[in-house]
């Protein structure tokens, strides 16, 4: 069985976000692909399986950090369509079943890969008791995304507040900060960065789900439809984001860095440990 490392949300290796990708032909034990995700260690790893008798998807789509499956995830979802298109496993756009309904993907005349997801629902919160003081910065305005994402988003002054940022967020939340980009000329209109170890990650290098959240937010501030987004991880990460009503498309590249044999089948058992 192969397994493939691929950065996403980049054009070059050992930038972006890294996403484990393991393309199956139906599902295992829960227990298996916790075992991989664990064993891959990166922030999420995707499995994907082939769908029939279904009219509006191809292939049902599951991500999971090393501790725990989640509803949402843009990277890795970029890194899979990648390696469907590469492979010649798929073409056109392809419909995935999820967590969080039906998503799809399509690949451009450039190469670059368009997410079609849900646009994630803020509502204006009051600051969470001890935030400023976790973040180490003063928010402007906090927001609660929904269900979907269940993170917590904060815009703060500047560019390079949020660059500064050295946070002791709390082991169970999941918070996006964000603010606008430095200048005009920086090539890209917001920046943000995100601190989730509620889900077993200090900090995302670039998180796709995250721009479904920030896309309508910076869309609202600067009355634009079209923009672009830079995390600044040490990684680094750009997204492109069109807002289209209640759909956020997401478009980035990526690049294969790692393909190998995944040893540790499905059929090996996994229930017991040697001590």
């Amino acid at each position: 069985m192969r397994i493939r490392i691929v950065d996403a949300f980049t054009d070059r290796p050992f930038a972006g976000n890294p996403a484990g990708v393991v393309l199956l032909e139906s599902w295992p034990a829960e227990e298996w692909l916790r075992r991989v995700a664990a064993e891959v260690n990166l922030s999420e790893t995707a499995f994907a399986v082939p769908l029939t008798g279904r009219d509006d998807a191809d292939f049902a789509l599951r991500w999971l950090t090393p501790t725990t499956e989640v509803e949402l995830c843009g990277h890795a979802t970029l890194a899979t369509a990648h390696v469907l298109y590469t492979t010649g496993t798929a073409a056109g756009r392809v419909r995935f079943a999820t967590r969080s309904g039906v998503v799809a993907t399509e690949q451009g005349a450039g190469g670059a890969i368009t997410l079609d997801f849900p646009a994630a629902p803020l509502t204006p919160v009051p600051a969470p008791p001890g935030l400023a003081g976790r973040l180490g910065a003063e928010p402007r305005a906090v927001y609660d995304t929904g269900p979907g994402l269940g993170d917590l988003l904060v815009e703060l002054a500047d560019e390079a507040t949020v660059a500064g940022l050295d946070p002791r967020p709390e082991p169970h939340e999941k918070i996006i900060v964000t603010a606008p980009a430095a200048g005009p000329g920086a090539g890209y209109d917001f920046v943000s960065r995100c601190f989730f170890p509620g889900v077993g990650i200090a900090e995302d290098p670039v998180t796709g789900s995250a721009h479904t959240a920030l896309g309508p937010l910076w869309a609202e501030r600067t009355g634009r439809s079209r923009l672009t987004g830079r995390q600044l991880s040490a990684r680094g990460g750009t997204v492109a984001v069109e807002v289209r009503g209640d759909r956020t498309l997401l478009s980035g590249t990526a690049v294969t860095v790692i393909e190998g044999e995944l040893l540790a089948g499905p059929d090996q058992a996994v229930g017991s440990q040697s001590t």
